[in-house]
């Protein structure tokens, strides 16, 4: 498969885990009833998933075979993806903290899960249409035959190691939990 399509398949799987953090910020934000853990539980798979196996292989490999091909790291498109990965990085954290200390009864803390919640979904948002309309386009017109060939290479041996430990599968579950828990 097309290593730009498998990153664009990730993001239909995150967007979903992303609608379903959003209704459930809108809920706890309005006062009514969600568990603490719900944020814990997408944070986790936020770290785990959206960034550990989605973008490692945009970091780890299509970024620079992108740069190999000529596309400035600093000043450009890939700079503003990294700067936005480690936004969306901090933005987890606040919430998994927040939503931790809720949990321990600290009500005081909704407002801090709300707002690092409603501030990753918008920061994914956006993100995403930047990467499948513009870096991702980006990718397949400047790197050569043999550089897709190696990327899809390499992210079918990534596949194959997530198969092996049912990564994408336990995350898609996951994914598919948060959208039941809030009903979406």
């Amino acid at each position: 498969m097309n290593a730009t399509k498998r990153l664009m398949d990730e993001h239909r799987v995150i967007e979903r885990a992303i609608a379903a953090l959003e209704a459930a910020a809108r809920r706890l934000d309005s006062g009514r009833s969600i568990r603490a853990g719900f944020f814990i539980d997408a944070a986790r798979f936020i770290k785990e998933f959206a960034d550990g196996a989605h973008h490692r292989k945009e970091e780890g490999l299509l970024f620079p075979a992108m740069e190999a091909a000529g596309v400035p790291k600093d000043g450009g498109p890939i700079g503003v993806m990294l700067a936005e990965h480690e936004e969306g990085r901090r933005l987890t954290r606040g919430m998994r903290a927040a939503a931790e200390k809720l949990a321990a009864g600290d009500e005081a803390e909704r407002g801090e899960v709300v707002r690092n919640a409603m501030g990753y979904v918008h920061l994914l948002r956006q993100h995403i249409i930047k990467e499948d309309g513009v870096l991702f386009p980006m990718a397949d017109r400047v790197l050569r035959d043999r550089e897709r060939t190696e990327l899809e290479s390499a992210f079918e041996r990534i596949a194959r190691e997530e198969a092996g430990e049912g990564v994408h599968e336990r995350y898609l579950g996951l994914a598919e939990s948060l959208e039941r828990e809030v009903g979406e």
